[in-house]
């Protein structure tokens, strides 16, 4: 299926592994110019290698560090038409009301500020082209809370909604804007949270109903569609990739 992105301009957050990186590489593969952002810059310039791409260093946390990011990619490679939201998530902790107000602070800058304004740039100049795809990269926290992760379940459910407002000021225009709440997948922070993979592998099979982990490729597929010209209908919503581990529905 043709997905109508060739020579499409990408803008992956947090794209130099896990989720991001195989978003990266899913876009490059349906031809799109991707270009890379990562708080590591050594990271962030092997994954643009591999890629075929751009790599930019970038620090979600950041704010004043928005406006230059998206400034050195439209120089080098045009307009963004693509833009996926995506960060590492904050740090996890046993006690809810254990938490700083600085990293209240942070968590919220990284998963609620820093993509608003980001789209405060992009949505302009994707209203006015007729064509734009918006992407958040979420959490199954955003719809059911997860034990030892406030700081995501207090800060993702308040990004949906916002998502979900600018979807429907901008939908006659041929913008999109949805979400992907990915449930365990196999990837470094997932592995910090449960000690090892083991742990993980272990957990997931007996918790999730398909038995085990998912992998950044199967959340990656979903997110390729969601960006394609063929998703042209499907906005303001959040698509649960987890398995079926998520109860409500």
């Amino acid at each position: 299926m043709d997905m109508g992105l060739e020579g499409r301009v990408a803008l992956v957050t947090g794209g130099s592994r896990g989720i991001g990186r195989a978003i990266a590489e899913g876009l490059a593969a349906e031809g799109a110019r991707v270009a890379v952002a990562s708080r590591s810059a050594e990271a962030v310039r092997e994954a643009a290698a591999a890629l075929g791409g751009r790599g930019y260093r970038f620090d979600s946390g950041d704010l004043d560090a928005v406006d230059p990011l998206l400034d050195a990619v439209e120089a080098d490679l045009g307009p963004v038409d693509l833009y996926v939201a995506n960060t590492g998530g904050p740090p996890p902790g046993p006690d809810p009301l254990g938490f700083s107000a600085e990293q209240w602070e942070a968590a919220h800058r990284s998963l609620v500020v820093s993509p608003m304004l980001v789209l405060r740039r992009l949505l302009p100049g994707m209203r006015a082209r007729g064509f734009g795809r918006v992407l958040v990269i979420s959490s199954s926290a955003a719809r059911e809370p997860i034990g030892g992760l406030q700081l995501s379940n207090a800060n993702r459910p308040g990004m949906l909604a916002a998502m979900k407002h600018l979807a429907r000021e901008v939908a006659a225009d041929g913008v999109t804007l949805n979400a992907v709440l990915p449930g365990r997948i196999a990837t470094d922070r997932l592995v910090g949270n449960y000690g090892s993979i083991e742990a993980a592998e272990a957990s997931a099979r007996g918790s999730v109903p398909a038995g085990r982990l998912g992998t950044p490729g199967e959340v990656a597929a979903a997110a390729v569609f969601l960006l394609s010209a063929r998703a042209s209908y499907v906005t303001g919503q959040s698509l649960l990739v987890d398995g079926g581990l998520t109860r409500s529905w």
